[in-house]
């Protein structure tokens, strides 16, 4: 049985090479020396991995150098594809770890991506440096394949094991392999594409598709919002018919749906085609954050405050609730329109990491609000310790003209002062 490497162990690789260490042996590979020093004393940071799991996973080992894949036979690259501050695809960190791959690959190996990219960056940007960095010839020495990831961070009902995956090969008889090998983890089944192309195209669209009916919610919650009507309440109404869509409006970031389409319309502009929808829901959903934090200024003058120097508390700041992860909050946008308003604001959140919060985005989060304090009070992010709170227990913190604005519609109706 071949031996795996996951190159890579952030959401997606780790629980990946967990799975794969039930049934054969995997090392876990991560240039970051403190993430595999953590691993190996079963802390994963991301808590997507328990350390039970980690234990349980008696294949699975750590390596943070070259020398402890080197012997592996299959590599899987898992790393992240962002896009830059011009919102293009940032290919860096995929073509690093392509660049490590390669120092280590032999004749017969194959190297799986799952790193979300737009149709055609397996073979025409990865490939290339596989080839220069080893030596060897695509499809006659070594062979790729496509296999993208679909973890949702946080989400303990559908995990890697459950969720259908997508599978493709170079060559007909390497898909034949590449499907076989997650067909042995995933109980849910695989679909094997007809190539790589088909399989990168498939999931870049998955989050697109989420992306622009989001897109639709948030420019309706826009329209509803001057005609005096609960958003909320037209969905719930729409919603009894049977083939209506359940999305709702929101802050849409993280690694997938706020960063995937940004791939797709990227390589369509490449070949000479202006993607009209896809970035017209983009521009629609990057503007909710200015958009929440002005309805909630507004708010705050209609109720008689001084909005220069006013306090507020923001609930959350991870991209999703439940959640650690911080990576393309959209959080931020609202944190940042409030401050140039004049807003002090503090954030607080219960999931996610001081240090990251700094480093990232310059934040020192306030672990215990005062009550009382706050002009206005922004849930954001209705992690379960916040959405168990009563109206009255979130007003707590703000004065007596205090405005409370419940972002995703999680207290009922009325009970807030505004939600999207």
């Amino acid at each position: 049985m071949k031996k795996i490497a996951v190159i890579g162990l952030g959401y997606v690789g780790l629980p990946l090479a967990a799975a794969f260490g039930d049934k054969r042996k995997v090392v876990g590979f991560d240039i970051n020396a403190r993430r595999i020093a953590e691993l190996k004393d079963g802390v994963d940071f991301t808590l997507e991995v328990s350390r039970e799991e980690l234990a349980a996973s008696e294949g699975l080992s750590f390596a943070d150098s070259l020398d402890g894949i080197a012997d592996c036979q299959i590599y899987i690259v898992t790393v992240p594809t962002p896009i830059d501050e011009f919102k293009k695809p940032d290919l860096t960190p995929l073509v690093k770890a392509s660049e490590t791959v390669g120092q280590v690959l032999k004749k017969g190996d194959i190297v799986i991506y799952e790193s979300t990219v737009y149709p055609g960056a397996t073979e025409e940007v990865c490939v290339p440096v596989l080839e220069k960095m080893s030596g060897l010839k695509f499809n006659q020495d070594f062979f790729a394949g496509y296999s993208p990831e679909r973890i949702n961070p946080g989400d303990k009902e559908h995990r890697v094991t459950t969720i259908m995956k997508v599978t493709s090969g170079s060559t007909p008889e390497i898909a034949d392999e590449v499907d076989a090998l997650y067909a042995d983890i995933i109980t849910a089944g695989t679909h094997k594409a007809s190539s790589i192309r088909v399989a990168e195209a498939a999931k870049v669209i998955e989050n697109t598709q989420r992306d622009l009916n989001i897109a639709l919610m948030n420019e309706l919650s826009m329209i509803f919002a001057r005609l005096g009507i609960d958003t909320h309440e037209v969905l719930a109404a729409a919603g009894t018919k049977w083939n209506f869509l359940p999305f709702k409006p929101g802050l849409v970031g993280g690694h997938c749906i706020g960063v995937d389409p940004y791939y797709l319309t990227h390589k369509a502009q490449a070949i000479g085609y202006n993607p009209e929808i896809i970035l017209a829901g983009r521009r629609v959903n990057d503007n909710m954050g200015p958009y929440a934090a002005a309805a909630l200024v507004k708010a705050m003058i209609k109720k008689g405050h001084t909005i220069a120097r006013s306090r507020v508390l923001v609930m959350g700041l991870t991209f999703k609730e439940n959640c650690p992860d911080l990576r393309n909050t959209r959080v931020i946008d609202v944190v940042e329109e409030l401050k140039d308003f004049g807003c002090d604001v503090d954030v607080t959140d219960c999931w996610a990491n001081n240090a990251e919060a700094e480093h990232e985005y310059g934040i020192s989060l306030v672990s215990h609000p005062e009550k009382g304090k706050y002009d206005a009070v922004f849930l954001a992010v209705p992690h379960r310790e916040y959405a168990v709170l009563s109206a009255d227990e979130l007003r707590s913190y703000a004065n007596a003209d205090g405005v409370l604005f419940d972002l995703k519609g999680v207290l009922p109706l009325g009970q807030a002062d505004l939600r999207l």
